[in-house]
């Protein structure tokens, strides 16, 4: 076991140095590879009608005119060794760890992240486990009850929840549970550890409205895993044994259809991590969703790249952490 996870670390450190590779590549690479000049590109770092000074000094900052790789170590120092900006007889300090400088703002891409990132944590972390819980205790009841009533009302409303795109059964929620009938008012997040009857009643409805969406997919991915698992030679041996039903559909019909449901609740929940844009929109979360859709609009890529690496690095952690549960949950896996 201790050898596998050594062999699954290393696998995430070499990953999260190509993501960023290529994650850098988009932004600095790409666009000189499109004909974009490098007074072009660094003048996207700056607000409207810059002076050449500007762009000259946001060049030297950047270090625009260096080779790629040249430019691609320097970013990484600066991600573990922070970077300083000179600005004539200005100077502006990006601390560790530098994600990027808006030399629109004037603002720490870091810290800007910090600030929301307790938004979209809380709204990821308690939409995971309604869904999770909600989404496998459908499936496991619909598998072992094919063709009830039960099993056809779930399966109905699971293809409805994977076909309802947010936007519309967000801005239903809202309309029908805040605006018609004032069951939860609308108000701003209210942080954990300063209230937190009021952090969990102004999320409620995000999480109910964002774990319908994945809860849906979670229902019919383990109704299908449960459905084949239940089928096999040793469920039926295990029953002739005399073992109970319980121990039958946990420890070994469960167990076994969990393995697809891990993988894609690790890409799930690396993606929410690195924002729920639609989400946070609806319901006026000032989350990295939100963030990253400021930027956009601002065309301020260091904050664009700064969200970005977030969301790969996220998306790697969660794969290792479903590596592990692999090994946890099928012991096979730690050979491989």
């Amino acid at each position: 076991m201790f050898s596998y996870l050594i062999r699954r670390l290393i696998s995430a450190v070499v990953l999260l140095l190509i993501v960023s590779a290529v994650t850098f590549g988009i932004f600095f690479l790409l666009p000189k590879l499109a004909g974009q000049t490098t007074d072009q590109l660094a003048q996207q770092y700056i607000g409207k009608a810059p002076t050449p000074a500007d762009i000259a000094a946001v060049k030297k900052n950047l270090g625009l005119d260096k080779p790629v790789f040249e430019q691609y170590w320097d970013f990484l120092k600066g991600i573990f060794a922070g970077v300083d900006y000179k600005f004539g007889p200005e100077a502006a300090k990006c601390h560790v760890p530098c994600f990027g400088y808006s030399f629109k703002t004037h603002i720490e891409v870091w810290p800007e992240i910090q600030n929301r990132l307790p938004v979209t944590l809380s709204l990821a972390a308690g939409a995971a486990v309604l869904w999770v819980v909600s989404g496998v205790a459908t499936g496991v009841l619909s598998a072992l009850r094919p063709g009830s009533f039960f099993d056809r009302m779930a399966m109905t409303v699971a293809l409805a929840g994977v076909s309802l795109p947010m936007f519309f059964t967000g801005a239903l929620a809202l309309a029908l549970f805040t605006y018609q009938w004032p069951v939860f008012e609308r108000s701003d997040y209210v942080p954990l550890l300063q209230d937190p009857f009021l952090w969990a009643r102004t999320l409620v409805l995000p999480w109910v409205t964002l774990a319908f969406l994945y809860s849906a997919l979670y229902a019919r991915l383990t109704r299908a895993g449960m459905l084949e698992t239940l089928s096999e030679d040793y469920i039926r041996t295990a029953r002739a044994k005399g073992l109970r039903e319980r121990t039958v559909v946990v420890r070994h019909g469960l167990r076994a259809a969990l393995t697809p449901i891990i993988t894609v609740f690790g890409m799930d929940l690396g993606l929410l991590l690195g924002g729920a844009l639609i989400t946070e929109q609806v319901f006026s979360l000032k989350g990295v969703g939100a963030f990253a859709v400021e930027a956009i609009n601002a065309n301020d890529l260091p904050n664009i790249l700064g969200v970005t690496l977030l969301a790969a690095f996220f998306i790697v952690i969660c794969n290792l952490v479903v590596d592990v549960l692999y090994a946890a949950v099928d012991p096979r896996v730690r050979l491989s």
